[in-house]
């Protein structure tokens, strides 16, 4: 009897297992969804790259392959790095070990360096900075009367760190890369409209009102924390290894643009705003 009884305990776990996959593999797939919906461009949104008068240069983050020597170094530190500026000085690296180890030590200073970067958040800003508006009086007209976007003025539109942080440029280089990672998205931390910048979609202004077509440059902000250290190269004998010391964190955020896209906002109104 008894080992019938545990016969049918486990054939009912096993029977109940298949469900409990389903419902995560199921559950995954939802999340993932919800998180490409999340950065999925928006029909108010248009990408201007053939038509900008301003050729912006693509963002090129070609990921660094560490050396067979930065790769024994990086799995010697109990911080994890990532800051590809730190990986390249490894790379270039050269130690040559003694031939007689014995009593051979030596301890090299770095600096303080940036080493990793987590994000937490990482949102859209569809109307993050506005670029232009178009406008036409059609307050005497009996029609309606069609109006598209034609940017007036070049207009550079710069994304940043929101706090003074060392080694900026590392921070943003990382905070981008991650960034590009998530969202899929033409990203820079500097994009230009150029003048004369037109595209031929066209919005009605009814009789008697007046039309603004404001444009918008849109934009990802990006939120998370920065790890920081001091870091050592340290010989001992005939070991190689990389000591991190002092090592902070601090919460930092960015706007970086999306490049070569505009947000479009069209109101047909009364009076003069």
């Amino acid at each position: 009897m008894k080992k019938q009884a545990w016969f049918l305990i486990i054939l009912l776990l096993f029977s109940m297992m298949p469900g409990k996959v389903v419902s995560e593999t199921k559950e995954k797939t939802e999340k993932e969804t919800r998180v490409e919906n999340k950065y999925e461009i928006p029909s108010s949104v248009i990408n201007i790259a053939k038509e900008n008068t301003y050729p912006n240069p693509a963002q090129d983050l070609p990921k660094l392959q560490p050396s067979e020597l930065t790769e024994e170094l990086l799995q010697t530190s109990k911080v994890k790095i990532e800051n590809p500026n730190l990986l390249l000085m490894l790379n270039e690296t050269v130690i040559n070990k003694p031939i007689l180890a014995l009593g051979y030590r030596a301890k090299v200073y770095l600096g303080n360096w940036p080493l990793n970067y987590e994000s937490k958040e990482t949102s859209p800003n569809w109307e993050y900075q506005k670029i232009n508006t178009n406008f036409y009086d059609n307050r005497g007209g009996q029609g309606p009367y069609k109006i598209h976007y034609v940017q007036e003025q070049q207009k550079v539109v710069r994304g940043g760190l929101t706090a003074k942080v060392a080694h900026a440029d590392d921070v943003q280089q990382m905070m981008l890369r991650e960034a590009m990672e998530k969202t899929k998205l033409p990203l820079s931390f500097e994009t230009i409209i150029g003048q004369g910048t037109k595209k031929d979609q066209y919005y009605n202004i009814p009789g008697q009102k007046l039309g603004y077509l404001d444009a918008y440059a849109p934009a990802i902000n990006e939120k998370g924390t920065i790890t920081f250290g001091e870091v050592y190269l340290v010989l001992k004998g005939g070991k190689r290894l990389i000591e991190i010391k002092n090592v902070t964190s601090q919460g930092i955020g960015a706007w970086i643009p999306i490049q070569d896209h505009v947000s479009f906002n069209f109101h047909a109104v009364d009076v003069p705003r």
